[in-house]
């Protein structure tokens, strides 16, 4: 047990890739299948391993790890999670085993390979979210590009190769400015120590001059504001949802979009924060543009995909826009930070499902256009309730996780400028006229067409990787503080204390 508690990290983030290897080699869907499936509930049970003893009251990295690499160099492998990366990593392992049960009964080519790209992406994922070293924070970031590459590019749609390698050289873009930001850090660090190092440890206690701060800043953050994708970088984003098979669109719009919001609040707002003070007001008006134009461009589409797909802009512009919320005193808002963090646990929950039910009818119907369904609720009641929850918690309604999320979120943004709170509020009601318009086009009206009159409800197995997200989107809404107790003491300690930021570590 002892080996297991110090060694926990090391377990958590490398147990998907040992399974992705196994099914890899081994021959047999169905062994696949299992391997995939029981490999994604154990490593949920090692994350709740972490969740129950991690110290909610302390500010410290817990459940550090550190390994000797390249001494010479100072990079070592370190992992370590504090209250703003374990919410991130809880949302990694819950969401994982229910994109292999979407996956039990679909007739996918080469589904071995599949689900062995699936858990080679869970790897990359959690490895960014615990990496302390510079160095593995990238090999890991860059790596959740190769198996998502495979899944789009293998197992999309007709346009699959045009819209995998638009996200790809998108990414690669930002992570070569981010990879010589990181660099000129490196450099700079040893310039005023003597010693070299990649921990993020030591390197938020670097010096660093207000003008190299401008443009570190500003390579960090193109590249993060890439993948979130902030506008007008968003436009792979359309392109790689829809033509992403099922499982490939929940997990991107779940967890891989978050990795950029990650990445500003791990590296981008304390490692340069004189820079914050000047980029902060630029990174919040796109944010706020992107809330408005996500929401009218999702307000037009035909395509019910797509139309969640731009939803996913609107929904991280609030991101953006809370985590970057500066109050008069230098500061950040921690309500506006909280509200930023919980709303990235709730868009992947709730956009995790929407996908998942555009999923179910575009297999049973072979269309996603809008103009192809109505009435659905007297053929599929229980697929209704699910839409219906989940539209409801992306809408934000009160007794829902979304209401939680973009209500700190305007709380915090109100404090610090009331004009970016009230154009940002705009897109909460623009995003409930487009998520029900959604809803009326496909669950009301009369049944436009004789096949859909002939559509089964819910499988228990639908049922079963359904349930859990709708049961998410209102324990969110209902008890806050369950999630956000373990993220206070971090969110306040980045919150007041950026300028000057620094990390101790807590072994357990």
């Amino acid at each position: 047990m002892e080996f297991f508690n110090s060694h926990v990290l090391s377990i958590l983030t490398f147990m998907p890739l040992v399974v992705a290897g196994a099914i890899f080699l081994v021959k047999g869907d169905q062994f696949a299948r299992i391997a995939a499936l029981g490999g994604s509930i154990l490593t949920f049970f090692v994350s709740l391993h972490v969740w129950h003893y991690f110290d909610a009251s302390s500010v410290k990295v817990q459940f550090v790890e550190s390994y000797v690499w390249m001494p010479e160099f100072g990079i070592r492998a370190i992992f370590g999670v504090d209250g703003i990366s374990l919410l991130l990593v809880m949302l990694t392992t819950a969401l994982t085993p229910l994109v292999i049960l979407s996956l039990w009964h679909s007739h996918v080519a080469h589904l071995r390979y599949f689900l062995a790209s699936v858990m080679a992406l869970q790897t990359g994922m959690l490895g960014a979210l615990v990496a302390l070293d510079l160095v593995f924070f990238y090999v890991f970031w860059e790596a959740m590009l190769i198996p998502m590459y495979f899944i789009i590019g293998i197992w999309g749609g007709a346009r699959r190769i045009y819209a995998t390698t638009k996200f790809v050289l998108y990414t690669v873009v930002g992570s070569l400015l981010m990879l010589a930001a990181a660099i000129v850090l490196y450099i700079s660090y040893y310039r005023q120590t003597g010693m070299y190092s990649t921990s993020i440890l030591d390197l938020y206690n670097a010096t660093i001059d207000p003008r190299t701060q401008l443009w570190l800043f500003g390579c960090f953050a193109l590249a993060f504001a890439i993948k979130v994708p902030m506008w007008p970088f968003h436009t792979w984003l359309p392109d790689a949802h829809v033509e992403a098979p099922t499982a490939g669109s929940v997990i991107l719009a779940g967890v891989l979009l978050k990795m950029g919001t990650y990445g500003f609040l791990r590296f981008s707002i304390p490692m340069f924060p004189v820079a914050v003070k000047s980029f902060a007001p630029v990174l919040v008006f796109l944010g706020v543009v992107g809330i408005i134009y996500g929401a009218l461009t999702a307000w037009v589409q035909k395509d019910a995909k797509k139309l969640v797909a731009y939803s996913s802009v609107s929904h991280l512009g609030f991101v953006v826009v809370g985590s970057l919320a500066l109050l008069a005193d230098g500061t950040l808002s921690p309500e506006a930070l909280t509200g930023a963090l919980y709303q990235m646990i709730n868009h992947g929950v709730s956009t995790g499902a929407l996908f998942f039910l555009v999923g179910v009818i575009y297999e049973r119907r072979h269309t996603r256009m809008l103009e192809d369904f109505g009435g659905l609720a007297s053929v599929m009641p229980w697929f209704s309730v699910m839409l219906i929850v989940a539209t409801l918690g992306s809408v934000g309604l009160p007794g829902t996780g979304g209401f939680v999320g973009e209500f700190l979120i305007l709380l915090g943004t109100f404090q610090s400028s009331p004009l970016t709170a009230l154009l940002a509020g705009s897109g909460v009601l623009l995003g409930a006229i487009y998520m029900l318009t959604l809803c009326r086009k496909i669950l009301f009206g009369p049944v436009k067409h004789d096949e859909n009159k002939a559509l089964r409800d819910l499988t228990p197995m639908e049922f079963a990787y359904l349930l859990p997200l709708a049961i998410l989107v209102i324990v969110m809404g209902v008890f806050p503080d369950f999630f956000l107790g373990k993220s206070k003491a971090s969110i306040e300690h980045l919150a007041k204390n950026y300028r000057s930021y620094s990390l101790a570590v807590d072994a357990h």
